[in-house]
């Protein structure tokens, strides 16, 4: 019999080139008392494949070799820790792998993200050489959708640091089992649904970015950049989370520039009000 790994791996190949074949495997992982764990990653999924990021990069229209390959990796990495639970030989063959393991053993939000945000990291790691070939708008959305997804795993590991005096509300805004968590996570309301994204610049998604997704990132999540890095290279324990951030400023496959992040003048009123209740001390 074939290891997990290898069996994994030729499961997320026969499903590559099809997005129904590709989201009908990442939902066979949620079943049970897991099923709504998936809510979150699946909704994202269904945003990949509606952008067409997930067709093939010879389709018509093309995909994105870059968001398949991130997918894959997540997709290796679940159908490999579920082929261990489910009795294949083997031993995890990443970090990763083994955290998931742990989720399906022991599930909770925390375990769950986790596991997620290790799979998503190493999928950026690996495949820097390709992030480079993707537009600039498309490496800069690459790193708005790496924070929002460290952000939301710190508002069930650690809300006082994503949300301050409001920590309370942390564990449920996150809970990836619940609709809320959708407010950080769901890029519809922040950029474009369609690839590639030729013509515009990231100041151009700045501008273009809603009210509320503004306010989370200007206002909640940009002022806790460096905390946010440090408590994933921490919670992860994976090589490499350290490049991902210079200067306070997100710099996957991007030029750290901190316009891009850290300009008071692109900040609406509701992002100065957000950041200043925040930031307060109960």
């Amino acid at each position: 019999m074939t290891d997990a790994a290898h069996t994994a791996a030729t499961r997320v190949r026969r499903v590559a080139d099809g997005a129904a074949a590709r989201f009908k495997l990442a939902a066979a992982f949620y079943t049970g008392d897991r099923i709504r764990y998936g809510r979150a990653e699946l909704s994202f999924l269904r945003w990949e494949i509606a952008r067409g990021v997930l067709n093939r990069p010879t389709g018509d229209p093309p995909g994105s070799p870059w968001w398949r390959a991130v997918n894959d990796r997540l997709l290796r990495d679940k159908t490999e820790a579920l082929l261990l639970a489910d009795g294949h030989s083997g031993e995890p063959s990443t970090r990763s792998v083994r955290l998931w393991g742990e989720f399906l053993r022991r599930p909770s939000p925390a375990a769950w993200y986790r596991a997620h945000n290790a799979s998503i990291i190493t999928g950026y790691l690996e495949n820097d050489t390709l992030a480079r070939s993707e537009l600039p708008a498309e490496r800069f959305m690459m790193n708005v959708a790496l924070v929002r997804v460290l952000y939301a795993h710190t508002l069930v590991a650690r809300p006082r640091l994503a949300l301050g005096p409001f920590a309370p509300l942390g564990r449920l805004l996150g809970d990836p089992r619940s609709g809320t968590v959708g407010l950080f996570l769901d890029l519809r309301r922040a950029f474009p649904e369609r690839y590639p994204l030729r013509g515009l610049s990231a100041e151009y998604l700045i501008a273009a970015e809603g009210p509320l997704p503004r306010a989370l990132d200007y206002g909640i999540i940009v002022p806790r950049l460096v905390p946010l890095y440090e408590f994933a290279a921490e919670s992860l324990a994976l090589p490499g989370i350290e490049d991902l951030i210079s200067d306070g400023t997100p710099c996957y496959a991007w030029p750290p520039r901190r316009s891009h992040w850290h300009d008071a003048t692109a900040l609406h009123l509701s992002s100065r009000l957000t950041a200043y209740a925040v930031r307060q001390r109960a």
